[in-house]
Parts: structure tokens; C-alpha cells; sequence
């Protein structure tokens, strides 16, 4: 970098933000990573000192809105809110409009167990019981995901593959579809967001076998890990984190980071992410990008183990 371009980015740096910043949600609103967007945003806009704006640009299952970003100008004022999409996505399509190294990471905002559910009728109540009973009946159970290529699909196939069993995908245009059909007992299994099951769970409409989670969920510290259900090492989180355009200056980046910490850790921020069963992660980008890499390796591998279609 030449003397200009490094009094240039220095002085920018020190004036950000100095106009509003453009949050990119690449899903529709209502759903947890918008949730968690606009929650985040009321709180950066004060700590930031400039109006921290949501934009949901949804399709594609988030490529829309991540190839929007990854081609926005690099000076901190466009930034993506994704989640575990953003790493199963290169395994799943063919062709993408942005590579691997067009986004670069901030921090995870936070994180959230999924929970194993089982329709009542089916007479298991523990990830033992269900594991023995799905290997006697290879291939005669079905489970439930909000799509194919999905965190709940992806991770069911993860665990069929640690447990050693063989239940049969049932692919939904959504988690709503499949929750229908799960409380109707059309489909028995779902592995889904926990909090978006939990008035079920409480209700006794739906069975909670395990959390996904390396730990219990403060949220349900009663019900049991898969990892302590019998099946070791299996450890599924979903996710979401902040990225800026790959060629954004450091120190942009740093103070980005820096505020987004902070609105996170917020009292107010904090409460909220506690009633959507998350906890706050608030790493460095260091941190992020070791563990994009992780994670990319480990459901890259569960897609080609599991034969999931590849879309063109």
C-alpha cells in the first residue's frame, strides 16, 4: 500500500462511522437471524453514534444477500449478519457468485442448541431408547427438516451417522410445514431450533430426547445433551455472525468489531438473545475464522457422506 492509500484508510478509519451502517440480513424478517439483526442494531446505533439500518435481502437460501455484501464497498458501512449457511452453501451448489475469501469475518455473535424431538407416539424418551429402536427398524423411520441442505437436515445426518442408524429425510419448504406435520404425527423426528419447539415440548405435544449442544442449554437444563445420551463427541450449534467485504481496512474492521461487542454484551441485548435460547459468543475475527474453517470441513464432509444433492 502506498503512502496516500495508507493516509486515506487511516483517516477513514479514524472518522467511522461517520454515516449509517447497512446491516444485510440475507433471510425474510421475522425469523431468528432478523430477530437478532434488529435487536443488535437498536443497541449499535447508540453505541456507533450513526443509525445502524436493517436490510433483509432474501433468496437463495442466503446467497443473495452474502453476494450483496461480499461486492459492497469495503469501507465498514455495508456488513452481513449469516449463519451456518454461509459454510454449507459452497458444498451444496455447484457454482457460487462469491468465493471463500470475499467475506471477512468479524465475530460470532452467538449461539443456540437445536433439540431432538420425537412425536409422543413414538414409545421412546431417551437418545438410547431412540437409537435402539431406529436400528431395529432400519430404514422404516422418517425425520423431519426445514429443507434439504438445511442445519436440522445436516445435523440429523450427522447424527444418524455417529449413532449408526438408518432413518429416512423428509424434506419441508420450512421449519413451520414441518412442525405441522410432526405435531400431527405424519413425520415422528425433527431435529429443530430449540426455542422454536419449546411451548410444545412444555405443552406435551412433543418429546424432547437430547440438546445438540457440547453443553446443556441454560434455557433447558434439564434435558440432556446427545453427547451424554450416548452418543459422544456429537456436538451441533446453529450460529450467527457478522462479516464485512473482504477487503476492508483493518481498522475499520476493528472498530466495527469493537462496537458490535459491546452492543452484544449490553443488558438489553443480552436479555433478548437469553429468550431465544442463544448465548453470546462475541470472539475476535481471529477466533471467527478458525472456526468458519471447522466448520466448513466438518459439513462438507457430512454432505458427501450423506450424498446430498448438490444443486446446479
Amino acid at each position: 500500500m502506498g503512502l496516500a492509500a495508507a493516509a486515506a484508510t487511516n483517516t477513514l478509519a479514524q472518522s467511522y462511522p461517520a454515516k449509517p451502517i447497512r446491516i444485510v440480513v440475507p433471510y425474510p424478517p421475522g425469523g431468528g437471524t432478523d430477530v437478532i439483526a434488529r435487536t443488535l442494531a437498536v443497541k449499535m446505533t447508540e453505541v456507533m453514534g450513526q443509525p445502524v439500518i436493517v436490510d433483509n435481502r432474501a433468496g437463495a437460501n442466503g446467497i443473495i444477500g452474502s453476494d450483496a455484501v461480499a461486492k459492497a464497498a469495503p469501507d465498514g458501512y455495508t456488513a452481513l449478519i449469516t449463519l451456518a449457511t454461509h459454510v454449507i452453501n459452497p458444498a451444496l451448489y455447484a457454482k457460487l457468485p462469491y468465493g471463500p475469501d470475499d467475506h471477512a469475518p468479524v465475530t460470532v455473535l452467538a449461539d443456540y442448541p437445536f433439540v431432538i424431538t420425537v412425536h409422543p407416539s413414538l414409545p421412546v424418551r431417551n437418545v438410547k431408547e431412540f437409537v435402539a429402536f431406529a436400528k431395529a427398524r432400519p430404514g422404516q423411520l422418517t425425520f423431519a427438516s426445514s429443507g434439504n441442505g438445511s442445519g436440522p437436515h445436516l445435523g440429523m445426518e450427522l447424527f444418524k451417522s455417529m449413532a449408526g442408524i438408518d432413518v429416512v429425510h423428509v424434506p419441508y419448504k420450512g421449519a413451520g410445514q414441518a412442525m405441522t406435520d410432526l405435531l400431527s404425527g405424519q413425520v415422528p423426528i425433527f431435529l429443530n431450533n430449540f426455542l422454536a419447539g419449546a411451548q410444545m415440548i412444555k405443552a406435551g405435544r412433543l418429546r424432547a430426547l437430547a440438546v445438540t449442544s457440547g453443553k446443556r442449554s441454560n434455557a433447558a437444563p434439564d434435558v440432556p445433551t446427545v453427547g451424554e445420551s450416548g452418543v459422544p463427541g456429537y456436538a451441533v450449534t446453529g450460529w450467527y455472525g457478522m462479516m464485512l467485504p473482504a477487503a476492508t481496512s483493518a481498522p475499520v474492521l476493528r472498530a466495527l468489531h469493537e462496537g458490535t461487542v459491546k452492543a452484544l454484551k449490553s443488558r438489553e441485548v443480552s436479555a433478548r438473545l437469553s429468550n431465544e435460547a442463544a448465548e453470546i459468543v462475541a470472539g475476535t475475527p481471529q477466533e471467527f475464522a478458525a472456526f468458519l474453517k471447522a466448520e466448513s470441513e466438518k459439513w462438507t464432509a457430512v454432505i458427501r457422506k450423506a450424498k446430498v444433492r448438490i444443486a446446479e
